[in-house]
């Protein structure tokens, strides 16, 4: 099996299973300890892919972002999380698939290319590492090109408060109100098998920065977090 496959395979009715057993668990304790909200549920595909773009606060922003829809989500992880097997195999039943610290930026796009391609839902956070504070920081191409590669939809998403519950450096979790806030999906034409010209990409992610200001603007008022 190629490495490819192989983090592609990681579908099976069993990792189906333990991921919804999974996010079921998350989804209770996060209702308790963030009585977490989600408004504008239907704006996710019932079926299909999709490119999920949530601002990124808080290291809980990706068990967050499994509470908005039963479908099962895949995410990036840096590969020495699956150094350890067992481990490595939880990762990859809960959705995660690995990318090699300091591999080019082509092949983590190329692997992104590849989920989508094979009809999964995947989540993108486009400001990168976790920021801090009210402001959409500038974003990085990645989730407009794979979007646009593969044809997909972006499905921009504010979660407020999140950053209260689990703040940068923080070892701890503390109970804070949480509100995920899910706008309409940002259609993007498939591209040729030609290059894609940087202008639509950069149309694509200036579209998807306003969204997610308002968005984030919307979840923080919601969940009772101070814009300063």
């Amino acid at each position: 099996m190629s490495e490819v496959d192989s983090f592609l395979s990681g579908n099976s009715l069993l990792s189906r299973g333990f991921y919804s057993v999974v996010r079921a668990l998350l989804h209770g304790i996060f209702l308790i300890l963030t009585r977490v909200k989600v408004y504008g549920k239907e704006n996710i595909p019932t079926h299909g892919p999709f490119v999920l773009a949530p601002v990124h606060r808080s290291n809980v922003d990706t068990p967050l972002a499994s509470t908005v829809t039963h479908r099962r989500m895949r995410f990036m992880g840096k590969d020495s999380l699956w150094k350890i097997r067992p481990i490595g195999a939880v990762f990859s039943a809960l959705g995660g698939f690995p990318i090699s610290r300091g591999t080019a930026d082509r092949e983590a796009l190329s692997r992104c290319i590849a989920v989508l391609s094979s009809g999964q839902p995947l989540v993108l956070f486009p400001e990168g590492e976790r920021k801090s504070g009210p402001i959409v920081q500038p974003l990085f191409d990645g989730a407009a090109y794979v979007a646009v590669k593969a044809g997909v939809p972006i499905i921009p998403v504010g979660i407020g408060g999140s950053e209260g519950v689990m703040t940068k450096g923080s070892k701890m979790i503390h109970a804070r109100k949480c509100v995920i806030v899910i706008g309409a999906p940002i259609l993007v034409a498939p591209s040729s098998d030609g290059p894609t010209p940087r202008s639509v990409i950069h149309d694509v992610s200036s579209r998807l920065h306003a969204d997610l200001q308002r968005l984030f603007d919307e979840a923080q008022s919601h969940a009772g977090t101070p814009n300063k």
